[in-house]
């Protein structure tokens, strides 16, 4: 499991699932579209306020940000 990976899908799969640009995104939890941009391209690691910032925007408890999707559930 790539966790950069697996985090940076599900933000955006949250995310847009709430109907938000990344730049409203942002705004909501007061960072920089560039930084929500680069989660989501897997080319940033974030630290744990972060992590929980994002979370708490989403309205989601912080540990589905790191469930990896069962492709086998998804097949069947």
């Amino acid at each position: 499991m790539d966790i950069v990976k697996v985090f940076g899908n599900n933000l955006k799969k949250y995310r847009t699932s709430m109907g938000l640009s990344q730049e409203a995104f942002a705004d909501k939890c007061g960072m920089h579209r560039t930084y929500i941009s680069a989660i989501e391209c897997y080319r940033r690691s974030i630290s744990l306020e972060n992590i929980q910032r994002i979370a708490d925007a989403l309205g989601i408890k912080t540990y589905k940000l790191f469930m990896e999707e069962d492709t086998d559930a998804k097949n069947n």
